[in-house]
């Protein structure tokens, strides 16, 4: 079984980063801009935004799941003022090798298009709160971005939300999946998954990405191949803190990257 050492190892080296003397450090706010744009109100009645990280040349930030190597982000909007609810829609990210080890992720900039339900349409909507991310080059440097922004509700359509919204993965039956079934089965330490995803191919070599469903749960990098018209991917899934393990099957995700698209499927029957 894979263990998470490689991902505890990525962050003891974010960590020492942290640690060093502010002389020596790097600072994420000299590496990465974050601003949001304004895309309007649809005629639901919520609005249409989106968080754009601009990042120097050659450095990357990380998708949700962001692999062995990455750093996931985390957002905090506990502070914005009449936010109901809100909604990602995550961009086809890239995969990287790095120092051996798999990321997934974003370089050059990330357009990450959020859709808003105020809690009370007839007041407007202030999002502010703070973004953790990672962002890496040929070391990773962990920072926190500030994000205050009062949203437009008369703006136009912004063309970068609507080509990052373009960008998002197909769903299952935009990408012909007939089935998707995960089976489980107990070994040292945690369980392994074996996902069954039948599907045409999503084009050249494909990566899938399996997540657990549960910040409880970690997943080493997905083993990916082709049985036919079949994509077998298996991981292995460990409990964070020790103890049990429980998966539940409807919350499991699984991401196939391929050359051509990507495909999320949402949740897997038992098989």
């Amino acid at each position: 079984m894979r263990s998470p050492v490689p991902s505890l190892l990525a962050l003891a080296a974010t960590l020492t980063l942290a640690a060093m003397p502010l002389s020596a450090q790097v600072r994420v706010d000299d590496l990465v801009r974050a601003d949001v744009l304004d895309g309007g109100l649809t005629k639901r009645g919520t609005y249409i935004t989106a968080l754009r990280l601009t990042l120097s040349d050659g450095w990357k930030t990380y998708w949700r799941a962001p692999g062995d190597a990455g750093i996931p982000p985390q957002f905090d909007w506990g502070r914005s003022q009449n936010l109901g609810a809100l909604r990602i829609t995550w961009p086809t990210p890239r995969v990287f090798d790095q120092n051996g080890m798999q990321s997934i992720g974003y370089d050059r900039q990330l357009v990450l298009p959020v859709e808003i339900t105020p809690a009370d349409p007839q007041r407007p909507v202030r999002l502010r709160g703070k973004v953790e991310v990672g962002i890496c080059k040929d070391i990773c440097v962990p920072g926190t971005l500030a994000v205050d922004h009062e949203l437009d509700a008369g703006a136009d359509r912004n063309p970068a939300i609507v080509a990052a919204l373009a960008q998002r993965p197909f769903t299952r039956k935009e990408a012909g999946v007939t089935s998707a079934s995960c089976r489980l089965a107990p070994v040292e330490g945690g369980m392994r998954i074996e996902a069954r995803i039948a599907m045409p191919s999503a084009g050249g070599p494909e990566i899938a990405v399996i997540e657990p469903g549960s910040p409880r749960i970690w997943a080493s990098q997905t083993e990916t191949r082709r049985d036919g018209g079949t994509l077998v991917a298996t991981s292995e899934l460990v409990p964070v803190t020790g103890g049990p393990l429980a998966v539940d099957r409807s919350a499991v995700r699984i991401t196939v990257l391929g050359q051509r698209h990507a495909v999320d499927i949402r949740g897997c029957t038992p098989g």
